[in-house]
């Protein structure tokens, strides 16, 4: 399976779109599109964009592995989100929904945002608290985590 394949199947997994999936990757709509025709490639930090925005390993898009997530390939099931966690990033996710939309009206330089600003605010939040919270979950110690193991 080509890497343009797998780069589709999960985006389509996480109910992605080509210019959601750009904008976590910071490239293009049209970039997204000529990776998943096999067009083009990504480089090597395109990739590792790409794994984190899609949660699967590096070697998974290349294609070196049939294991897609990233934290069953380093054998860590601590990373994985739990219930609890997303009910905390949903929560999160309302009250900053809820900052964007009051009437105080935030500025982007010197200008009233515009909705689709705000919604690319929203979706780069929700994408940099789920990572901080996988990353958090790595240096929880051994006798703090419970029964996650």
């Amino acid at each position: 399976m080509s890497i343009g394949v797998r780069i589709k199947e999960r985006r389509k997994q996480n109910n992605f779109t080509q210019k959601k999936l750009a904008d976590l990757v910071s490239v293009s709509p049209q970039v997204i599109s000529n990776w998943e025709r096999g067009y083009t490639d990504p480089d090597h930090n395109d990739v590792k964009r790409l794994a984190d925005a899609l949660d699967v390993s590096a070697d998974y898009l290349l294609g070196k592995s049939d294991t897609p997530s990233p934290s069953a390939t380093n054998n860590n099931i601590n990373n994985a989100l739990t219930e609890k966690d997303e009910k905390d990033i949903a929560k999160r996710m309302e009250k900053i929904k809820e900052d964007l939309s009051t009437d105080d009206g935030y500025m982007l330089m010197g200008e009233p945002m515009s909705e689709e600003a705000k919604e690319s605010i929203l979706d780069a939040m929700e994408y940099a608290i789920r990572q901080a919270t996988r990353i958090n979950k790595k240096y929880i110690p051994k006798k703090h985590r419970g029964n996650q193991e």
